[in-house]
């Protein structure tokens, strides 16, 4: 026998309604919130070069602005040429490897540098401009005579000029003729002649500025002191006028302090060869005086300063450097253009051949 309970709430449960629940839905939004317009259109793509007359693009915009639905104005006109584009600047440097290791790819090229082959000429007469000097005239103690050493292998004249301007075809002619006339006096062939002005030939210093002494006038290609040294053929030769040669000295009167004497200072050396003219210039390396009289792959400070074996054949300009062969002339232009020992830009390479028993 048991006792059975039961629950009056299972009993009536089948008696419960269950109501169904709408699904959840966002309030409406507010009335001050505007909806989204839908994005607009893009407009049509134009290029920057335009093939289309003055007159097309005058009804495309009237066509454009007669439209009154649409709220876009027409776009303008594209310029005649595109925007220039900046250029890239590189974060390496002329290394070729940067600091990482990795090998640079945005390098900058090295600018070309002309490489020449020197022509060898013949001058015939030489003024040794280290025995330049002024020496006072006895028979006129206010005028002043030019001396110096010179070399000649032929027969020929030296014209001494003041303040003499140059012409064409390496012609020299006075600016002031009131003071001063140029003086030409012949001399024979020889080593080592001792040339001095003719006493009452020569120039009054004190007539002119201490500055027109001791600068030229680039402007008008005036030097204080000109000294032009030229072949003359025998009488009876039938050589050509245009084949002989000049050697010329363009000079300054330079005075330190005052009452000491004058003295000359070269500035400027000019051959000219069968009508060319060719400004001459030292070069530093080459060695003193005729270089390759003297010349010996043997002695010290012959060979290039970069691979220390090969003889330096090679000048660079402006600088007038002789200090590497062609070999490494070749690879330093490939890298960079400055000379490593002065930091000078690289302008020009000429290689002189030179052998034991001169200059080719």
């Amino acid at each position: 026998m048991g006792i059975s309970c039961s629950n009056s709430r299972r009993r009536h449960n089948h008696h419960q309604t269950y109501y169904q629940h709408h699904p959840h839905h966002l309030p409406p939004p507010p009335q001050h919130f505007p909806s989204a317009e839908p994005p607009p259109p893009p407009p049509p793509h134009q290029g920057y070069y335009s093939t289309s007359s003055a007159g097309s693009t005058t009804t495309t915009a009237a066509a454009s602005t007669a439209t009154p639905q649409s709220s876009y104005a027409p776009s303008p006109a594209p310029p005649l040429h595109p925007p220039p584009t900046l250029p890239i600047q590189s974060y390496y440097t002329s290394n070729p490897y940067n600091s990482c290791g990795y090998s640079n790819h945005m390098i900058q090229p090295v600018p070309y540098v002309e490489h020449q082959n020197a022509k060898k000429v013949r001058n015939e007469v030489n003024v040794h401009k280290g025995t330049l000097r002024l020496e006072l005239d006895e028979q006129n103690p206010d005028h002043h005579l030019i001396s110096f050493v010179f070399y000649a292998l032929v027969y020929g004249s030296i014209t001494v000029s003041y303040f003499a301007k140059e012409e064409p075809n390496c012609k020299f002619s006075p600016a002031y003729l009131d003071t001063h006339l140029p003086v030409r006096v012949p001399f024979q062939k020889g080593v080592a002649h001792k040339f001095c002005q003719p006493s009452g030939t020569g120039i009054s210093l004190g007539l002119f500025e201490l500055d027109d002494l001791s600068k030229p006038s680039f402007e008008e290609d005036v030097f204080p002191l000109v000294i032009v040294a030229e072949t003359s053929p025998p009488l009876s030769s039938t050589t050509d006028q245009s084949q002989l040669n000049d050697y010329i000295t363009q000079a300054v009167l330079e005075k330190k302090k005052d009452g000491e004497p004058f003295h000359v200072k070269v500035l400027k050396h000019i051959l000219w060869i069968e009508g060319v003219r060719y400004e001459l210039r030292e070069i530093y390396g080459l060695g003193s005086g005729s270089a390759a009289k003297d010349f010996n792959d043997s002695e010290p400070k012959k060979e290039c300063v970069i691979c220390m074996t090969e003889p330096k054949n090679i000048v660079i300009l402006p600088c007038r450097h002789m200090c590497m062969c062609s070999e490494c002339a070749k690879e330093l232009r490939m890298q960079t253009n400055k000379w490593p020992i002065c930091r000078q830009p690289i302008e020009e390479l000429i290689e002189i051949k030179i052998r034991s028993g001169g200059v080719q």
